[in-house]
């Protein structure tokens, strides 16, 4: 995470040197859109906090832990397929999950089907490509976040 940081500063200083009003307008820009999205992401980020406050630790664990392996990612991948969130609040949601016993495979289901499942965005999907296509798309998706929740899975030892 520091090197993003590092690398950050450094586009910025060279942006600043070839650039200060281009570099000006682009931080306006920046902050203004900060400005429109910091409520929404505050909220969401409030109302999860308290429900996770809530909900006890060893029910996470049970439902989404590594114990239940393909339960928990189907679980997840179902939540996450009905589920509209920007992945600005997907990702702390999941960190709050891990933190609570999730498993990371499960964490993987969540966060993928999150951006690429949209059950609830079907009926404007549907008018622009139609349904076959639509339904085809969702499919495809879901299937590679499935994959994608296995190849996590192994690569975090929760398979073997």
């Amino acid at each position: 995470m520091i090197a993003i940081y590092i690398v950050t500063c450094v586009a910025l200083i060279v942006s600043v040197i070839k650039s200060p009003q281009k570099t000006r307008q682009a931080l306006e820009r920046a902050w203004q859109k900060f400005i429109k999205v910091a409520p929404a992401f505050l909220h969401i980020m409030i109302v999860v906090s308290v429900v996770l406050y809530f909900v006890p630790n060893e029910l996470i664990e049970a439902c989404l832990g590594v114990d239940n392996r393909w339960g928990a990612v189907l679980i997840a991948a179902g939540l996450g397929s009905v589920t509209l969130l920007p992945g600005f609040i997907a990702f702390p949601l999941a960190s709050m999950l891990l933190q609570k016993g999730a498993a990371y495979m499960v964490l993987s289901a969540l966060t993928t089907t999150t951006m690429m499942v949209g059950i609830l965005t079907i009926p404007l999907e549907k008018a622009y490509f139609g349904l076959k296509v639509t339904l085809i798309r969702n499919l495809i998706c879901l299937g590679i976040a499935l994959v994608v929740a296995l190849v996590t899975g192994l690569v975090f030892g929760e398979l073997l």
